[in-house]
Parts: structure tokens; sequence; C-alpha cells
């Protein structure tokens, strides 16, 4: 079941409207908020928490996912869910204090609150808009003769996960999770996998190459999740999307 204001949900709802009369439901995904602005808009992350909740104490549901970002880390390799958060921009600092919220608050007895960190999504990051042009993309290459290096998750497998989180039992999901298809991955294999060429750029002496997830507790609570591992596979998955649109 899905809910939103377009006309082709299955139910249509706006915070606004009282939430008694939305349907019983197993498991509730919070998949609103801001993803830019300034701190002033983006400060609604935190906001809708509490909403969240109520909606999801509404439907009886056994868990409510909150949405947040591997931009909660700051720069970093293989970042664990128990490290020290550093965010350097305003939505990870957004995403942060949502967690915040999320962990001081509580949800009621029969809810449980399970966050996750998304890696970069393939098609909603900062590459895709280069992907879809027919112009070169134009990428930073470091000492090593590489580009930037990003864990990478595709629409799909976070769609499985999702189905995983709602088959999960009660007190088997840890409370954060890192989700990614793929710990890590070059700009520039998703670049060559969409058939795209490339124009390198010197990288500036503080850019970050690498900013990736460390995946152990997301492969420990779901291990016969089959995720996607090779730029070929989630340019694919993404390309398809695409052409269903």
């Amino acid at each position: 079941m899905f809910q939103s204001r377009g006309a082709s949900a299955d139910v249509q709802w706006i915070p606004d409207q009282p939430v008694d009369e939305l349907p019983r439901c197993e498991m509730v995904v919070a998949l609103w908020g801001a993803t830019e602005g300034d701190e002033a808009a983006l400060a609604v992350n935190a906001k809708l928490v509490d909403l969240s909740r109520k909606v999801a104490k509404a439907c009886g549901a056994g868990r409510v996912v909150h949405m947040s970002s591997a931009g909660v880390y700051g720069p970093g390799e293989c970042l664990k869910e128990t490290d020290i958060c550093a965010p350097v921009t305003p939505y990870g600092r957004a995403k942060a204090a949502m967690e915040c919220a999320i962990l001081q608050g509580s949800t009621s007895d029969h809810t449980e609150d399970t966050i996750l960190r998304l890696a970069n999504v393939v098609g909603a990051d900062s590459l895709a808009p280069a992907l879809r042009r027919d112009a070169p993309v134009e990428l930073h290459r470091y000492a090593d003769g590489r580009g930037p290096q990003r864990s990478y998750l595709s629409a799909g497998d976070l769609l499985g996960i999702f189905r995983h989180l709602a088959l999960a039992a009660k007190g088997t999901v840890p409370k954060v999770l890192n989700v990614a298809s793929v710990s890590a991955i070059g700009m520039e294999e998703l670049a060559l996998a969409a058939g795209k060429k490339i124009t390198w750029f010197p990288a500036p002496v503080d850019a970050v190459q690498s900013v990736t997830l460390d995946l152990s507790k997301l492969m420990a609570a779901f291990p016969e999740a089959e995720l996607l591992q090779t730029a070929e596979a989630l340019v694919g998955e993404w390309a398809s999307l695409e052409a269903q649109q």
C-alpha cells in the first residue's frame, strides 16, 4: 500500500488531516522530509519524527522506518553505525538532528524505530544529472588515477530492504543501519557503465575522494539479501526504471 497526495496512490492523506481514518499496516516508512534549503527549511526533518510515530501508532504498525543519510558521518571510509557523527553539510546536520529526536524520544510499546543511513542512490545523487546528459561526465581525478569513491544503493535493493524490515521479528533489527548495495564503487565506473565519456580534472587538495559505509550490520541482519554489486548492474537497473517513467 502506498500513501501519497497523488491521485494514483492507494490512500491520499496530508499531515493536517486526522490519522484515525488511515488503514492498518505492519510498517510505516517515513519517506517525507526536506533535502535542500537553509537550516530552517531542513529543520522539518526532525519535526516530522513525532508525526511519523503518530501515523505508525494510528495504523497499528510494528515498525516505523526513518530515512537518514550517510551524510550524518562526514568524510571517512568504512564508516560504522557506532562511529561518531561529524556532518559537514546542512543536510547532514539536519539528518543528525532528526536521529537525535528519534533516539531521545520513544514510540509506543508496540512499535520499533529503525533508522536507515542511506548511501548514494543511483539516479538520485549528484552524479545522476551528468549521466542523463549527452555531454561527457566531468570528474575529479586523484593521485591514484581514479575518481571519487562512494557507497551506492539501487532503488530496487532499497525496496528489498523494506520488505526484509517488514518481515523482521521485533527486537531482531539494529536501531541504526547503514544501507547500500555495494560498499564502495568509483563514479567513473558508473559513468562508463552508462556509456559516457569522462572529462577529467585535477582534484582540489581539499576534495574528499572516498566516503564509504561498512555494511556488516546490514548483512548480519539480512544475510539472505541479494544486493547488486557492480556498476553495470546498478546502472542497468536504473536505466530500466527510467524507461518505465
